[in-house]
Parts: structure tokens; C-alpha cells; sequence
């Protein structure tokens, strides 16, 4: 735990490197801080700092930087939540959001987050619930089964499973009848939740059949899910990737490389407000000079998609924050608006 010396000397140290992209150094902080210490003083506590993690100093100069655990202990502990800072500009942007256009709302959404934080804008399209009308199980040889899923508005499903057991034709067709008068018109979500705890009281065969079914639908929606970003190339403008064309070969990669952002972006879903993924935290996307704040957006209650801002560690986060809590709000609103 530190003293309220050495958290006051923290926050200003990361907010000014935050503003000004420089290392900070002693006297600076001496005058910055506001507090009657000594420059030996400031020393002696920046030394504690750096020794638990917090700071480091750059071969370069004598100043100090924030870690990535600097970094955390600032966004966790030592943000003052004020009056929001947007209201001007998101005012200007929010006509871009026509609820009758849901795919516009997605593509502008993306390019609002971008412009609000001049860094870069991502976001999942809205995941449509998987629901069947009719399901066929076709023998293809041993083992081998055509599974058909016939959607209520007369999309079809095709997948090859393989099962654990061998089956003839009838017993297939006895499955898919009785899968048929059981689940037809749930989502398969909650056809999944059914089978899990009705599992004792299926045949083996026709919980085995149901999963395959429910994989299948699983499948074809992580192949629809679409991922929006906008503003890659303001990250050319940044100070800290700037000069290490490395860096932005990585970067420019893993915007290329969706299913990355796919993957951490369904994590944010499945939390509670904003979330916010710095230097490295995430294993998904393990890049030391990045950070990513995001959050998931409702339509009539329920999460279906997550947005969020891509910038590099330091990057002032209580404006990131209201940027990606405001526009999840405003997509969520304009999305429910948009539904007949």
C-alpha cells in the first residue's frame, strides 16, 4: 500500500506523462505536485516507486515513466470521476446513428469512436439469436452425419459431424422428430441450457445429436461475426509508436488478424460496464505498449455486441472511459430505436 505522499507523487507523475509524453522528472513533479517536499524527497519516494513497479526510467533520460502497473493502479485507484467532458462533440456526432440502419450504425459508431479519441474505433456487429423452425439428422456412412438446420426465415445450415456412436436412419430420424417437438422456435442458447440439465433424462444419442446441432449453429455464427474498425492510421501519430516501425507492423497485423479482436471483445462482452485491458493484461492481445478500453452495448436489454477504443498505454483514460461508455449507450439506443 503506498502513503498518500507517494500516491499523490504517482498520479501526477502519470498525468503529466499522459499530457505531455515526456519523462518526468523531479523538479517537475516538486512543482507539479503541490506538495512542500524536497527534491531529495521526491528522489527518495520515486525510488520506492520504481522499486515496486510502478515507474521506470528510460535509458535516455532522468525522468521517470509510468509501467503498465502504473498505469493500473492509476486507472483503478486515483481517477476523479467529473462532469462529462463530451457533451459538445458527441452532440455534433449523434446524427450519424439513424436507427433505421442498423449495418450504418455499426460502420458509423466505429468511425465516431475514432474520431472522439483520435486513436482507433472497433466494434462487433450485433449477434442475431439463433433459433431453428426444423432439424434433420442424414446418415452419410458410419458414423459420419449430415446435420440440417432450417432457420424461421428459411436460412439453411449444412455441417458434417462426426458422432460417437453409430446410427441408422431410423434412429436419426426418431432423434430429429423428437428434437423437433421438443425445441423448435427456442433459441439455441437456451436449447443449450435445456440439454445440460435435462441431460440425465435424454437417450445418450439424442443429447449427443442436440450438442453436434447446437455446434453446428455456433459454427456458422462465429463465421458472420463482423468486426468494424476505423482509424488505424491515427496510430502513425503516435508519439510512442512513431519511430518503431516494428511496433506498427505488429499493430497493423493484429487489425488484420480479426479473430484476435474478436476473441477480447467477447470477453468485454460478458462484463459489466466499461473494461479496460492495459499494456499486455489481456493474453488474447499481449501487446506491452497497448491499451484497450471497451464495453458491451444492449438492445432491448440484452448485450449483443461490445465496442471500444485501441490506443497506446498512454492515453488519457477518463476520457476514453466517457468516449466508449457514451457511444455504447448512444448504438444501444439507436439499435432498439431500429427494431419493427
Amino acid at each position: 500500500m503506498l502513503d498518500e505522499r507517494a500516491r499523490s507523487l504517482l498520479k501526477t507523475l502519470v498525468e503529466r506523462y499522459i499530457a505531455d509524453g515526456q519523462p518526468v522528472g523531479s523538479r517537475t513533479l516538486s512543482k507539479a505536485s503541490g506538495l512542500e517536499l524536497s527534491p531529495a524527497t521526491i528522489r527518495n519516494v520515486m525510488a520506492d516507486l520504481e522499486e515496486l513497479g510502478l515507474i521506470a526510467s528510460p535509458h535516455t533520460s532522468a525522468g521517470r515513466i509510468p509501467t503498465a502497473l502504473g498505469y493500473r493502479l492509476f486507472v483503478d485507484t486515483m481517477l476523479t470521476a467529473r462532469p462529462s467532458l463530451l457533451e459538445r462533440e458527441v452532440h455534433a456526432l449523434e446524427g450519424q446513428l439513424q436507427p433505421d440502419q442498423p449495418q450504418r450504425v455499426i460502420t458509423h459508431a466505429a468511425q465516431m469512436l475514432s474520431s472522439l479519441s483520435s486513436f482507433v474505433g472497433v466494434i462487433t456487429a450485433p449477434r442475431k439469436p439463433s433459433v431453428f423452425r426444423h432439424i434433420e439428422f442424414l446418415r452419410l456412412g458410419e458414423r459420419r452425419v449430415l446435420v440440417i438446420l432450417v432457420s424461421p426465415d428459411g436460412d439453411v445450415q449444412n455441417r458434417v459431424v462426426m458422432t460417437a456412436q453409430d446410427h441408422n436412419q431410423s434412429e436419426l430420424t426418431e432423434a430429429a422428430n423428437r428434437l423437433n417437438a421438443q425445441y423448435t422456435g427456442l433459441a439455441l442458447e437456451v436449447v443449450r441450457e435445456r440439454i445440460r440439465v435435462e441431460v440425465e433424462q435424454l437417450r445418450g444419442e439424442i443429447a449427443g445429436l442436440m450438442s453436434a446441432a447446437v455446434q453446428v449453429s455456433d459454427d456458422d455464427a462465429a463465421q458472420q461475426d463482423q468486426v468494424v474498425i476505423s482509424g488505424e492510421r491515427n496510430l502513425l501519430s503516435v508519439q510512442d509508436f512513431g519511430q518503431d516501425l516494428s511496433s506498427l507492423r505488429r499493430l497493423f497485423g493484429l487489425f488484420e488478424e480479426k479473430a484476435q479482436l474478436m476473441r477480447l471483445l467477447d470477453v468485454s462482452s460478458r462484463a459489466e460496464g466499461v473494461r479496460i485491458f492495459i499494456g499486455g493484461e489481456s493474453q488474447v492481445v499481449p501487446f506491452e505498449e497497448l491499451s484497450i478500453v471497451s464495453a458491451p452495448y444492449e438492445v432491448d436489454g440484452q448485450v449483443v455486441g461490445t465496442l471500444g477504443v485501441i490506443g497506446p498505454t498512454r492515453m488519457p483514460y477518463e476520457r476514453m472511459i466517457q468516449i466508449v461508455d457514451i457511444t455504447s449507450r448512444m448504438v444501444g439506443q439507436a439499435l432498439s430505436q431500429g427494431r419493427p
